[in-house]
């Protein structure tokens, strides 16, 4: 047998061995989806895969004084399904704020309103009236459910048209809101179609606060009405920049746009000066955005701004657009445009070593920490250590869940682990002192074992409070940096890269990563998942010693279960100290719950000590070993 030919036989008898022996459960309409051929049990998308679109074509326009922001929109979808749909969903997410809505935590009842406003919407010519007179529609929480005269058959499109308003809220503002009389940042902001996929149909969770989103990949053709000296920046690109900028400020904007040095774009002095856009009592600001999951934009007359060119890849020569804009008053801001900058280019080269995807990336300064595509929405940190952190974090989430396409309603971690592993690397460099591993080890520490822990695989929009913060963050975030440590980087690269090609664009489930980096290690790996995803284990490691003629013989417990790495420092009499035993999660592979070793030692040891900062334990008490 050809000896290319006799590899390939045995890589894929070694795959199919894999997916008939995977001991990690598929729920039934997973199951089913894997039946109907849309998903594998190799990881990869079935011959039979699908995902709708859309394309939206929206005109707005903000009234700063009232907070209204009023618009009209014309919505392409496509069903590429192979179902006829009777209904259609329609995500309403700001109505958040609406009187009576269910939200995950308290709010200032002056942040409530009515909702959204229109007159109506319509469904292939055919109108559906929004004022409760009309039976075939009906409004649920954040969602507006509409029964169709006319089914949308499979590989046709639907056109759908509606006028909206709202009033933007100026407190309890809910990863938006107006943040002074003039700054504004706008997001789950219109009617939106809502996800149709191969495993649930129509994606009816209710927007309650806590977990985010989920959205198809679509086209934006986007117009923002606003006053004259307003800027706007926003997902995707400006089309128009000559039109609505001052002459001076559009060619700063220019020069940014080619210089890989930071660029003041605009000032303090500018507005001292007077216009920053052309003189017009009202601006369009025109945008266009392709094959992004959701559409975000800010605006501001007193903002400062930075930005500049970085190269994202070097085979191809592409840049990225990055900028910053910011209230003056925010001291750290000065220098987040370079923060931004330098983490877009760590993305592209280190890890995940993936070229930043998309032409833009805005870092605006308002509250919180929140991701959209190719913009950021940060409040100000104190020190640079939180600047890092919460810029980098934050930038990640352009991999997951944009990139990516993941469904942060169900899988929160598939999202949240990642942004809180991939910039580790980043902010140990560009942040002195700080250890952002240490950081989510002592945080997953504190809840782990604990009822509050509960395993990543609950779907994220059951959990609330600590459960959702270590199931969607610390714990996922740990089990990500310990898998890359036990595969090493090449492998590791090599098979988060295998899961980005085959998925990038599309919407991966948990299965689709599991099978992935286990088709791709070339090894089984339901041993590490299983603990650290599906059940109530925890990070306990104990130790136990006897010192003997020419070393030590050590003992290590796994009490909680969870495979985590394994690190041993000796203490010697003349008042030095060496890490002996430095193991990877890889040491609990066979299942068992102890390992016995021995550890000679020329020098005489007169303490040991088990693990380290970086790895979570629920119990430090029984980690050490003092020799009289």
């Amino acid at each position: 047998m050809n000896r290319k030919i006799f590899i390939s036989v045995i890589f894929l008898l070694t795959t199919i061995s894999f997916a008939q022996k995977s001991s990690l459960t598929i729920p039934r309409n997973i199951q089913k989806a894997i039946d109907k051929g849309t998903r594998t049990l190799e990881g990869k998308p079935g011959t039979n895969y699908w995902q709708n679109k859309a394309e939206y074509k929206i005109k707005a326009e903000l009234e700063p004084k009232t907070r209204t922001l009023t618009g009209t929109e014309e919505i392409t979808y496509y069903n590429n399904s192979p179902d006829t749909l009777k209904q259609i969903v329609i995500k309403i997410l700001m109505d958040i704020y609406r009187k009576g809505n269910m939200r995950d935590f308290e709010i200032d009842t002056k942040a409530l309103t009515d909702g959204m406003k229109s007159n109506g919407i319509f469904v292939d010519g055919k109108e559906y009236k929004t004022d409760g007179t009309n039976s075939k529609l009906r409004r649920e929480g954040t969602n507006l459910f509409i029964e169709l005269e006319k089914p949308i058959v499979p590989k046709s499109k639907s056109e759908i048209k509606c006028d909206w308003n709202f009033i933007i809220p100026n407190t309890s503002q809910i990863r938006m809101g107006a943040y002074d009389s003039t700054t504004f940042f706008v997001a789950y902001w219109f009617p939106q179609v809502a996800v149709y996929d191969d495993i649930d149909g129509w994606d009816v969770v209710n927007y309650s606060g806590q977990v985010e989103t989920y959205n198809d990949f679509s086209n934006y053709e986007v117009k923002l009405t606003v006053p004259k000296n307003f800027l706007v920046w926003a997902t995707g690109v400006l089309i128009n920049p000559k039109e609505v900028l001052a002459r001076e400020i559009y060619e700063r904007y220019k020069k940014a746009y080619s210089s890989e040095a930071i660029v003041k774009i605009v000032e303090e002095k500018d507005y001292q000066k007077g216009l920053i856009t052309a003189d017009e009592e009202k601006l369009t600001h025109k945008f266009k955005a392709e094959n992004v999951m959701d559409f975000a934009f800010a605006t501001s007359d007193h903002y400062l701004w930075d930005g500049s060119r970085v190269v994202v890849d070097k085979k191809e020569g592409r840049a990225s657009f990055v900028d910053a804009a910011y209230n003056k008053s925010s001291k750290d801001f000065y220098n987040v445009a370079e923060v931004a900058r330098k983490a877009i280019e760590s993305f592209s080269t280190q890890i995940p070593g993936w070229p930043y995807p998309y032409p833009e990336m805005t870092v605006f300064n308002g509250v919180g920490g929140m991701e959209y595509p190719m913009m950021v929405n940060d409040s100000s940190e104190p020190e640079l250590q939180g600047t890092v952190h919460l810029t980098s974090h934050e930038i990640s989430h352009t991999y997951f869940p944009f990139f990516m396409g993941i469904n942060e309603r169900k899988y929160a971690w598939m999202d949240e682990g990642w942004a809180t592993m991939l910039p580790f690397d980043f902010q140990t460099a560009n942040a002195p002192g700080y250890d952002p591993r240490t950081r989510n080890a002592l945080g997953y520490s504190d809840f782990a074992g604990n009822e509050q822990d509960i395993p990543p695989m609950v779907l994220s929009y059951e959990l609330r409070g600590a459960s959702y913060r270590t199931a969607s963050y610390r714990r996922p975030g740990a089990a990500y940096e310990f898998l890359r440590q036990l595969l090493g980087d090449d492998l590791f690269k090599k098979c988060l890269h295998e899961y980005m090609n085959r998925w990038n664009g599309k919407h991966p489930i948990p299965i689709d990563f599991f099978f992935t980096f286990n088709e791709t290690a070339g090894q089984n790996l339901d041993w590490y998942f299983k603990p650290w995803f599906f059940e109530n284990k925890y990070p306990d490691l104990s130790l136990t010693a006897k010192n003997i003629e020419g070393g030590v013989s050590v003992n290590v417990s796994n009490k909680g279960g969870l495979p985590v790495p394994i690190k041993i420092k000796f203490y010697y009499d003349d008042g030095t100290n060496a890490f002996v035993y430095d193991k990877t999660a890889s040491e609990w592979k066979n299942g068992n719950i102890g390992i016995t070793t021995f550890v000679s030692s020329k020098k005489k040891v007169v303490k040991i000590e088990l693990g380290s900062t970086q790895t979570p334990d629920v119990n430090l008490n029984d980690n050490t070993v003092e020799f009289k």
